[in-house]
């Protein structure tokens, strides 16, 4: 299709040869973490390729990064898209791309429902954004480009990260897993493994610049090595990162149960900066509906896991996912799962309704079970993994914990002045600074003594200063430096406002369950 731009387009000269203000740009995410670090490699590609953030005003190109796994993800696009339109009419030099999982399966549907996207591209080609761009604007036609496997490995790309003082580390993509209920093999191919150098290199920029956190991400990541032939090259990883100096931090996400060795265990147990939390997908507690899904493990497994990750870290916090209403679950398959959650004390559940995936055999499967149903029996595990998270939380009152000091705060932190953090179990605390005693930066790390515990949080209000303390880090130091090259002036040592970026998240960084 034909797009209509100015002439000359914002970001090049004017008829008198002199230069304009550079073209602005957002990144819109939904999605997973690979998604949202995706989207720092496109804002990354963007500024590289001379583009600026939008800070706030209408983006001259606005890219939407999407999901293809999560519920209403389709009408979650088109209806920001709609949004759009209208904008795009009354600014005809603004372009809108369209990349990531339902991008590379819905392909010129996207041109079809939503004709004013000027580009489109897949998960295997996230490089070819400003060419896709550029050619939209020079052609005045819309930009088609989906490739069946990778062209690039992504993390080769220009990355502009979303936070100084915490970073992602991709060390594979794909997976070779044939789950029933999920297209993510389809979307992002068979696993491809980075070679264990080429990640730890990239982990030390990161420390180099300033982070004191990194978390590992691959859809299976501990079946890391399986393309070079090492079975145990995930628990090596981790030993190694806990050879670098400066990285105080170390997290992975997610692991597959049915891959999950004793070996990986004894490294994070082992291994000072690999923090005592874990997210293990659970999927369902009744053995029939595991193996329906293809989840090549049982619930007696599962807990056994669980049994041998405490045994070793008694205070490890667990986190899961977990699917309500798969075809043909039964009240007795559901209560398993009932059962399998009691059990397993979980930190967090992020909890979801079964929906048809188009693709996904699940789709086709017979007993497909009424939504009134799959309500009903969402509600009643919501609840009980509410009371257990509660519970769990609870048992935080008295303890000293170490926090990293985070730039977003609580929704009431302006009534109630507390900044906010996570603690080395990752579960989120918001505290106050005492009277008198000085402020942290994102990125510093405070200890406090818990205070408070509600399901979803901790809360820890020091009675005096003696009972708060204050290690002012590198990361914090990086966090001023960017601030600095962003505003011109070092960042207030408070905490709670954010720094400028391009990549607007879709999500929360770590949300505590979906509804």
């Amino acid at each position: 299709m034909s797009l209509t731009y100015p002439s000359p387009a914002p970001g090049t000269e004017n008829a008198t040869g002199s230069a304009v203000v550079p073209r602005t740009y957002q990144v819109r995410t939904f999605g997973c973490q690979m998604n949202v670090h995706d989207s720092e490699r496109m804002a990354g590609m963007l500024e590289a390729a001379g583009y600026v953030p939008a800070d706030g005003a209408q983006a001259d190109v606005v890219v939407f990064n999407t999901c293809a796994v999560r519920e209403n993800a389709d009408n979650k696009l088109y209806g920001n898209l709609g949004q759009l339109a209208p904008i795009k009419a009354a600014n005809p030099g603004m372009q809108i791309a369209v990349g990531g999982c339902l991008a590379q399966k819905d392909r010129e549907t996207i041109l079809k429902k939503a004709p004013w996207v000027d580009a489109v591209f897949g998960t295997h080609n996230v490089g070819a954004l400003p060419a896709l761009l550029d050619r939209a604007r020079h052609n005045n036609e819309a930009q088609l480009e989906i490739l069946e496997s990778l062209d690039v490995f992504p993390s080769t790309l220009p990355t502009k990260r979303d936070s100084v003082y915490s970073g992602w580390v991709s060390i594979s993509v794909g997976c070779n897993n044939t789950c029933t209920f999920c297209i993510v093999p389809a979307l992002r191919g068979k696993e491809k493994d980075r070679r264990p150098g080429e990640i730890l290199a990239e982990v030390q920029a990161l420390v180099d610049d300033g982070a004191i956190e990194v978390t590992l991400l691959g859809q299976n990541v501990n079946s890391y090595g399986v393309e070079f032939g090492d079975r145990q090259a995930f628990s090596k990883l981790l030993r190694a990162c806990g050879e670098i100096p400066g990285l105080e931090r170390v997290r992975f996400t997610s692991p597959h149960p049915a891959a999950f060795t004793d070996d990986v265990i004894d490294a994070m147990a082992e291994t000072p900066n690999v923090m005592p939390q874990l997210h293990m997908p659970l999927q369902s507690g009744s053995d029939k509906v595991l193996r329906d899904m293809k989840r090549s493990y049982r619930s007696a497994k599962f807990l056994g896991i669980l049994d041998k990750v405490r045994a070793r870290m008694p205070h490890a916090a667990i986190s899961t996912d977990i699917i309500v209403g798969f075809p043909g679950e039964t009240e007795e398959d559901f209560q398993a799962t009932l059962d399998v959650v009691e059990k397993s004390r979980f930190a967090t559940a992020f909890t979801f309704q079964y929906s048809k995936r188009p693709g996904t055999p699940a789709a086709d499967l017979p007993d497909q079970l009424p939504k009134a149903v799959v309500q009903e029996r969402f509600e009643r595990l919501t609840a009980l993994q509410d009371r257990i998270a509660a519970e769990e939380n609870a048992k935080q009152l008295g303890r000293r914990v170490e926090v990293m000091v985070t730039a977003q705060s609580g929704r009431k932190s302006e009534e109630t002045h507390r900044l906010s953090g996570r603690s080395q179990d990752q579960r989120l605390v918001h505290f106050t600074v005492p009277e008198g005693a000085p402020a942290p930066r994102p990125g510093d790390l405070v200890t406090v003594t818990i205070t408070e515990a509600a399901a979803f949080h901790l809360v820890a209000d020091p009675a005096s200063a003696g009972d708060y303390s204050l290690r002012r880090s590198r990361a914090g130091d990086a966090w001023d430096r960017a601030q600095a090259d962003s505003c011109g002036v070092p960042a207030p040592a408070a905490a709670g406002s954010s720094g400028k970026s391009g990549v607007s998240l879709g999500m929360p960084s770590l949300p505590v369950r979906s509804r």
